[in-house]
């Protein structure tokens, strides 16, 4: 175990950087602006600047879009008058917020300034969102999962947005399936429901049958108003940031809205998104087949159309349903961690980008039960956004991920500037984003829980309070120098962390970590095997792992470390199957359960011998998967 070192909380951060910052001069800048200090904050002179700004601003955007469309002049100046409009709005209320919290001395006073105005800007822009539809849509159910970055008021105000999307017409449907594809509707399809069973941001489903063959399908259609509006919409986010980042230069969001325009294009051609679900069905039946991961079967795509085998489920967090199938929790949680974990570090595996409640379903499947653990299914919708993990950065974040396990300062630091170009001075921040805990947790030593142990209220709002206090000006500055693909995994990140605490399991972070620790490993072992061979004088057709003597002694000190992992897991994963079995109530791994002295003896000899049974049937399976991986090497 490294030596530990005393490391202050993000509270603890911001007020030490208060003191850097805080009594720093006015100054006006090169183009006319006044800010006082590392808030970027505008002063009263700048009050009309920042509406005419604001709204001008935005309203050229929508006019340059659209200039030379007079049909559709009319609708997107409303539209864009509506974005611009609420930005200026919000704008003057975190100026009138900033200055009123300057005048007072009440800590709680200017706690409670800030969230109102949190939350007056978060419904004002919510009201926008949901009249404007589409991307904005897209948008804040991205923002509503950012509880890393923006205040609480901000994410929970957005999480409707999952649900709550704009539907299309039917009569609009007809007229866009015929132009997409040169027949009618109904020379395709016997029956089409006329509302859809879900609708999101950017598409709607309805379900169908197949004229020909009678076969009962979903149709993804892509609302057909966005190929008028994603142009202006595009260019409306874009300048929206902007704005931001001009009255408040230290708060720059612009990467959020460079990767809009990047991965829209992807999300709106229905063809991306057909093989991105083919190769993950792929994918996952070579590569993990006892998961019940589903994924619809993609019968034929258009760029705007995507036909998909029929299947459907229920929420994840609609727990009664689990609970009166009885569908395990704790089950759902870990198969949700071995999905996602095997897209992350899976060799050769694509990312599925937007995990959110609306994407992922869950259905009762006691077929299953017979040949697995599991008597359900995940469904697994929406493959538009997708991206693949270069092999470097995943044996990257492999390490990283352990030393935040082991509580590894040393090593954090060094995989944090692998994995995101990071220095020292900002590793603490990343650190923080990357497992959403304080950071003094991440860095305490592991025999006191470290992020291994359940997050409690207080350290929710201590990082609340480290957020509004500042030091999300540093957050941001940060994550706009990250690769964009490691934006996308700490997006993952956060959606599947969402997705797990709104299942309310038992167990704690422990078993997911655990499971997080398999795949690091794994990925480290494959990479040791690789050197081990490339020591050998191997290569394409090269020497074999076996070729030197002293290539064992590496091959099974690697395995071993792996190994370890591996039992830690098993031996864990079997105690929740005993406690199960017996009925017992909660509890921690390796905590005495209420059922007598006695009995509680009984019960630890039973577990020790099922446990030396589980572990040398693991040896052997992993000896087994060592020399199958040497031999295909060789």
């Amino acid at each position: 175990m490294p030596a530990q070192t005393s490391f202050p909380s993000l509270a603890a951060l911001r007020r030490l950087q208060t003191l850097n910052h805080v009594h720093a001069p006015l100054r006006r800048t090169g183009s006319g602006r006044i800010t006082n200090g590392w808030t970027g904050k505008t002063t009263n002179n700048g009050r009309r600047t920042v509406l005419l700004a604001a709204g001008g601003g935005a309203a050229t955007a929508g006019l340059l879009a659209f200039g030379d469309d007079v049909k559709y002049t009319y609708e997107a100046v409303e539209r864009t008058g509506r974005v611009a409009s609420a930005l200026a709005i919000c704008v003057n209320d975190y100026r009138k917020t900033l200055n009123a919290r300057e005048k007072t001395e009440d800590p709680e006073e200017k706690q409670r300034l800030l969230r109102e105005c949190h939350q007056r800007c978060a419904d004002r822009t919510l009201e926008v969102l949901e009249k404007s539809g589409g991307i904005f849509i897209k948008l804040g159910q991205h923002l509503s999962a950012m509880n890393y970055l923006l205040p609480p008021e901000w994410t929970t105000t957005f999480i409707p947005l999952q649900d709550k999307c704009p539907v299309s017409s039917f009569e609009s449907i007809e007229r866009m399936f015929l132009q997409d594809t040169g027949t009618s509707l109904w020379d395709y399809f016997s029956e089409f429901s006329r509302e859809p069973i879900g609708a999101a941001s950017l598409a709607q489903v309805h379900l169908a049958t197949i004229k020909e063959t009678g076969q009962r399908v979903a149709v993804k259609i892509q609302h057909p108003s966005l190929q008028r509006w994603a142009p202006l919409d595009m260019r409306l986010t874009s300048t929206t940031f902007k704005t931001l980042k001009y009255f408040f230069p230290e708060y720059d969001l612009e990467w959020l809205s460079s990767e809009v325009e990047i991965s829209l294009p992807k999300e709106l051609d229905f063809t991306c998104e057909a093989e991105n679900a083919r190769r993950t069905s792929r994918h996952f039946s070579q590569h993990a087949p006892s998961l019940p991961l589903v994924i619809p079967d993609v019968l034929w795509a258009k760029k705007r159309l995507l036909v998909m085998t029929c299947e459907s489920g229920h929420r994840l967090d609609d727990l009664s349903y689990m609970d009166s199938h009885g569908i395990d929790r704790d089950e759902v949680s870990a198969t949700l961690a071995r999905i996602f974990n095997e897209m992350i570090f899976g060799e050769g595996a694509p990312l599925h980008c937007d995990p959110h409640g609306g994407n992922i379903a869950i259905r009762h499947n006691p077929s299953r039960s017979n040949r697995a653990k599991t008597n359900f299914d995940i469904i697994l919708y929406d493959h538009g956004l997708y991206r693949d993990i270069p092999l470097p950065l995943r044996r990257s974040y492999a390490k990283l991920w352990l030393a935040i396990i082991d509580g590894d300062i040393p090593k954090m630091k060094q995989y944090v500037y692998e994995v995101a170009g990071i220095g020292e001075d900002k590793f603490p921040l990343f650190a923080s984003a990357i497992t959403g805990r304080d950071f003094i947790n991440v860095v305490s030593a592991t025999d006191s829980g470290g992020v291994l142990k359940p997050k409690e209220a207080s350290e929710q709002k201590s990082m609340s309070t480290a957020l509004q206090e500042g030091l999300i000006v540093d957050l941001v500055q940060m994550l706009g120098q990250v690769p964009r693909i490691i934006l996308l995994i700490l997006k993952t990140n956060d959606l599947t962390r969402a997705l797990d605490e709104s299942l309310h399991t038992s167990q704690g972070p422990v078993r997911q970590f655990l499971i997080l620790a398999r795949y690091c490993m794994r990925t480290v072992f494959y990479e040791q095997l690789e050197k081990i061979r490339e020591m050998s004088g191997g290569g394409e057709g090269g020497s074999s792992l076996w070729s030197r003597p002293g290539n064992v002694v590496l091959v099974v000190k690697a395995w071993w470390e792996m190994a370890r992992v591996e039992i830690k897991l098993e031996v864990f994963e079997l105690w929740l199957r005993v406690k199960r079995a017996l009925g017992l109530g909660q509890g921690g791994f390796g905590q005495s359960v209420p059922v007598g002295r006695k009995g509680q003896r009984r019960l630890e000899r039973e577990v020790e011998r099922e446990v030396e049974r589980e572990v040398e049937r693991e040896v052997l399976e992993m000896g087994r998967e060592v020399k199958a991986t040497a031999t295909a090497t060789a």
